[in-house]
């Protein structure tokens, strides 16, 4: 057995170069693609002074109205007669919060009868979305 010249040994440092330049590609990639997860059908909400941000979970759904009276559940279009059986199913069953977010230019009656379905769902608790009012330059 003859001994080894080699003085180089293993190398205990881990090169951690490639490790960042992953994360920071996947930093770009999520920066890039969340505003575009949350978008949904474009409605042009009300102002009100008192709004809280929608919760950014999973754990609740937004029912939108157009200003052409469509209704969607996320992105999703569902018809005035499908409405209960949907929220029946997505919202009651799995205990989930509801939002209503409703174009300013859609009738009060199209939005009583929505709720109306809402309520017929069995669901109780319901938040309605608006904009914050914008202060008026002096």
């Amino acid at each position: 057995m003859g001994l080894s010249t080699n003085n180089r040994g293993m190398l205990a440092e881990i090169n951690v170069t490639p490790f960042v330049d992953v994360m920071l590609v996947l930093l770009i990639i999520f920066m890039v693609t969340a505003p575009l997860m949350t978008q949904g059908v474009e409605v042009d909400l009300p102002q009100t002074r008192t709004v809280r941000s929608l919760p950014q979970d999973n754990e609740h759904l937004v029912l939108s109205i157009s200003d052409k009276g469509e209704i969607f559940l996320d992105e999703y279009k569902v018809g005035f007669d499908e409405l209960q059986a949907h929220l029946e199913k997505l919202v009651k069953k799995q205990n989930k919060m509801l939002f209503l977010r409703a174009d300013k230019n859609v009738a009060y009656g199209e939005v009583v009868k929505v709720m109306g379905e809402i309520k017929a769902a069995g669901i109780d608790r319901l938040g309605v979305v608006a904009e914050p009012v914008e202060k008026k330059k002096k």
